[in-house]
């Protein structure tokens, strides 16, 4: 998620107040943690030959498909955890000249970062870059004149099959040192070879086809808002990819969520902080997600969970006039990653 800072400062809000007669401060969402579970799938599209039919026939390749086919993959799937506002808890800071409060950090949806300091993005995966595909032979490129101008494409596909099995033979008597015109050096010979394979390998897909793969990445969020045991996040098709929850030609994939309990509140309520302005931290709990393809587990994620934990309030006080503090607040969980007291040069 990209997130975007910018600052509060109480000369802004003050200037403001002339115009909106009263400012009672700036209002700010604690997050709730979701899950980004990214898939890495492979595409694979096959288009038979031209001359497939005759595979059998002539290359006596027995295994050659004659119909064209798109297949999916799924190589790979990691979980990740992200913000979210909590619309639950969303607060308001108060901002007044009782407190030394300069900078107020928050995420362009809302999620309070920081105070006094600068906020912390939080650490996203590298997404996916596909390779560079090499272009696809065309084996009519490496047809010579007598196959191009057969007269049926019986005759073509058996000369095709005649000048693949002359390139082996050439192939075979240079790597045996027999062939009429050897090459000079080791580099030379090395190039003859990689021709004849390419040469080889064009002609070839006349028969067997072209099969092409592209990978991609896609991405399924969840949203833990309970322990939950075995709920269907997504389902998958060989044949179709990433498809809706309730299309059965895919296989489910499952989500199991486990939270540790939550910490057990005081009997007796708190009393009421006459310096309560408004800040509130998230104290969350560990958490474990667990993916399922089926009944197999393929995945398995310790994160901190704050939509199980509780809420800390952080009294005013500590933003005297004397000495404030700087508070960083963790961007994924809304917990206090830091506070630091610093004093107020007059």
């Amino acid at each position: 998620m990209k997130q975007v800072f910018f600052t509060l400062s109480l000369f802004s809000l003050f200037t403001f107040t002339a115009v909106a007669q009263t400012i009672e401060g700036t209002s700010y969402f604690l997050p709730k943690t979701a899950l980004r579970l990214t898939l890495l799938v492979e595409k694979t599209t096959y288009k038979p030959g031209e001359f497939a039919a005759y595979a059998q026939r002539y290359m006596k390749k027995t295994d050659v498909q004659l119909e064209p086919s798109t297949t999916y993959r799924l190589i790979d799937t990691q979980m990740t955890p992200f913000a979210l506002p909590d619309t639950a808890k969303r607060y308001t800071l108060q901002l007044d000249k009782r407190y030394s409060i300069s900078e107020v950090a928050r995420t362009d949806n809302g999620i309070l970062l920081a105070i006094n300091a600068q906020g912390k993005t939080a650490a996203q995966p590298k997404p996916f870059v596909a390779a560079p595909k090499a272009k696809p032979l065309n084996a009519k490129d490496y047809m010579n004149e007598d196959i191009l101008t057969a007269g049926s494409t019986a005759k073509m596909a058996q000369l095709i099959a005649q000048e693949i099995y002359d390139i082996r033979d050439s192939r075979n008597q240079l790597q045996r040192g027999q062939a009429e015109f050897m090459p000079k050096d080791g580099q030379q010979l090395q190039i003859m070879m990689q021709g004849l394979d390419t040469q080889e390998r064009a002609l070839r897909q006349a028969f067997e086809g072209i099969t092409e793969r592209d990978t991609a990445e896609v991405s399924v969020e969840f949203i833990p808002t309970e322990a939950v045991e075995r709920e269907l996040v997504f389902r998958f098709s060989r044949h179709f990819g990433l498809v809706d929850s309730d299309d059965l030609s895919g296989t489910p994939y499952y989500i199991s969520i486990a939270a540790e309990a939550k910490p057990q509140q005081p009997d007796e309520p708190k009393k009421k902080d006459k310096d309560d302005i408004g800040l509130n931290v998230n104290m969350p709990v560990k958490a474990t997600a667990t993916l399922f393809n089926g009944n197999a587990p393929v995945k398995k994620l310790d994160f901190q969970a704050p939509q199980f934990g509780t809420v800390e309030n952080l009294s005013g006080a500590l933003f005297g006039k004397k000495q404030t503090s700087q508070i960083v607040l963790n961007p994924v969980t809304g917990g206090l990653e830091s506070i630091k007291e610093v004093a107020i040069e007059k």
